[in-house]
């Protein structure tokens, strides 16, 4: 087998594998951030961006933001707060 210090590519994986790798990254991404060399940062972030832009490639139908994370949401939110009082 190839040594692959980058990993398999992302488009290479199936979604089982993108997400179960996502998810790997986000955990260790404070960890690299503090603690990490800067080669190892700078390989991290790669590694991220390649498996989030391809995720969101590959999910965009069943992904957006959350209302209560946008200004118009957060307005929203907050005058229903206000006439519900």
């Amino acid at each position: 087998m190839k040594h692959r210090p980058e990993g398999i590519p992302a488009a290479q994986l199936s979604d089982e594998d993108l997400t179960r790798e996502v998810d790997q990254l986000h955990m260790t991404r404070h960890d690299a951030f503090l603690h990490g060399t800067r080669d190892a940062f700078d390989t991290h972030t790669a590694r991220m961006l390649s498996l989030e832009y391809e995720y969101l490639r590959r999910f965009a139908a069943v992904i957006g933001p959350d209302p209560r994370r946008t200004r118009a949401g957060s307005r929203q939110a907050a005058e229903a707060g206000r006439v519900s009082s």
